[in-house]
């Protein structure tokens, strides 16, 4: 087993290619918050203590639009209630010596794609590991955020508006692959938006709020596409290239023999 500072510094290496991700795409979201009326410094802070991306932009559209709490909560709660199944797979590959108050940490830094960096790092995840894994994203998140809500003070409306469409694009980039590659995907985004509209445009829902809106799309085409069409194990096992849980152990979760982004010639004991 390696020591501490070198498991620290392969996750500082397999966190590079997320920081700079993370960093042009938190642009975004510092500009936006600024835009909606919200400080600099309350801006940034939301991006150091959630690390959420699209339940940061939806909480702050929900503020900024005047909706309450319970709004927030819910719309947060579902948008990212996956973190509780990424959380749960990754603590199956945690070292043992991993104590409680450090899965804490771990748990705080958890987003999709350090998910899947992690889940494709070979043997049992050390916590240095994962706090080098964690560290450099955090930063390049934060200093995005930033630098987006900077810029929204400095530059002219023109330009300042024309990055609002970066979140839109980066959404089309997530959701149209998947979209043309699975049918069940692309009906459950034009079922989405039919919803949407619905809600939106028929006088009989204005009582709903855009936050309340939300939750009932999300929720309801949800349900209503696990009950048509649930996912079949034997597809799902096959594109995830036989990636899951068979039961010999925490090491054995995802048959990989390098780390997702291998940086280095270095073995990982």
């Amino acid at each position: 087993m390696r020591n501490g500072k070198g498991q620290f510094r392969q996750g500082l290496k397999d966190g590079v290619p997320v920081a700079l991700g993370y960093f042009s795409v938190s642009i975004a979201f510092g500009m936006m918050g600024v835009l909606l009326g919200r400080p600099v410094g309350e801006t940034v802070l939301v991006s150091l203590t959630n690390l959420t991306s699209a339940g940061q932009f939806a909480g702050v559209r929900l503020l900024a639009a005047g909706g309450t709490l319970v709004e927030l909560f819910l719309t947060t709660l579902i948008i990212n209630a996956r973190y509780f199944l990424m959380a749960l797979s990754v603590s199956q590959k945690l070292d043992p010596k991993v104590t409680w108050k450090e899965k804490l940490l771990i748990a705080f830094g958890i987003t999709d794609e350090i998910f899947a960096v992690s889940m494709g790092h070979k043997g049992a995840l050390t916590f240095w590991y994962m706090m080098g894994l964690i560290a450099l994203p955090v930063l390049g998140w934060t200093l995005g955020t930033y630098t987006g809500a900077v810029a929204s003070s400095v530059l002219p409306d023109s330009v300042t508006s024309a990055f609002g469409i970066a979140l839109y694009g980066m959404f089309s980039a997530i959701v149209v692959p998947a979209a043309k590659d699975h049918k069940n995907v692309f009906w459950a985004v034009a079922l989405s938006i039919l919803a949407s509209c619905v809600l939106f445009y028929v006088p009989w829902f204005s009582f709903l709020s855009d936050g309340w809106s939300v939750i009932v799309v999300t929720v309801g085409i949800s349900a209503l596409m696990a009950f048509i069409a649930p996912i079949d194990e034997q597809e799902r096992m096959e594109e995830d290239g036989d990636c899951g849980f068979d039961g010999d152990g925490p090491d054995d979760v995802c048959h990989s023999d390098e780390s997702v982004f291998d940086l280095s010639q270095e073995d990982h004991e």
